[in-house]
């Protein structure tokens, strides 16, 4: 049964949710280190093929999983494709620019195949992807979806999600599909701000954001 994409839904940065936070914008200049089982590398073609509890590092990015694929352009760019063993996936890692006395953050992001893109930095997770930002060692955001590209330079994130199919001709309703889900954290309050008012008796009870993804399973 074919699946379609949807249309794409593009999330401004998180890093407006909290303020000013940006990728390690030196992270791209930082040669790439990599470690790995084994290695075949094609001087004429500029490729190499790791695999084998790969781990490549370059700055503050970390990436992680079964078999990377690099090439490098005639302009000196790098491109990396990792896979995850069956069942698994790969990962991914990388600090971010903050602010003075700010908390350390970081985002996470897991799929079954990431591809990395050292001329437009950008990270692109495809398949069960998902990406998480921390703050310190607090979860902050996540979100989840088919495929969820991350561009290192404007921190942008495009996620898809995968459309239901049809009904079937006897009128059967359809298997729901692959949505895009998203837990964001809400902006830090200024300082000094007076807390919300305690809710009068007898009145409705307030919403609050969920720390969790009801309904979705990895």
């Amino acid at each position: 049964m074919n699946h379609r994409l949807l249309p794409t839904l593009l999330l401004a940065a998180l890093a407006c949710l909290h303020g000013v936070a940006h990728a390690e914008k030196a992270d791209r200049a930082k040669p790439m280190n990599i470690e790995a089982d084994a290695l075949r590398h094609d001087e004429l073609k500029q490729t190499s093929v790791f695999s084998g509890r790969v781990v490549m590092t370059k700055g503050t990015i970390v990436l992680r999983g079964a078999r990377l694929d690099v090439r490098q352009d005639a302009d000196g760019y790098q491109f990396g494709v990792v896979t995850a063993e069956a069942g698994k996936r790969a990962f991914f890692r990388q600090k971010r620019d903050t602010l003075p006395g700010a908390p350390d953050e970081y985002i996470e992001g897991e799929s079954e195949v990431i591809e990395y893109d050292g001329k437009a930095d950008n990270v692109r997770f495809i398949t069960r992807a998902e990406l998480r930002r921390y703050r310190g060692a607090a979860l902050s955001d996540e979100i989840t979806g088919a495929v969820i590209v991350y561009n290192n330079l404007t921190d942008v994130f495009t996620v898809d999600g995968q459309r239901a199919p049809a009904a079937n001709a006897a009128g059967d309703a359809p298997a729901p599909g692959n949505r895009v889900r998203a837990v964001l954290a809400p902006k830090d309050p200024p300082a000094g701000a007076a807390a919300p008012a305690p809710a009068a008796p007898g009145a409705a009870p307030v919403l609050r954001p969920s720390n969790s993804l009801g309904g979705g399973s990895k």
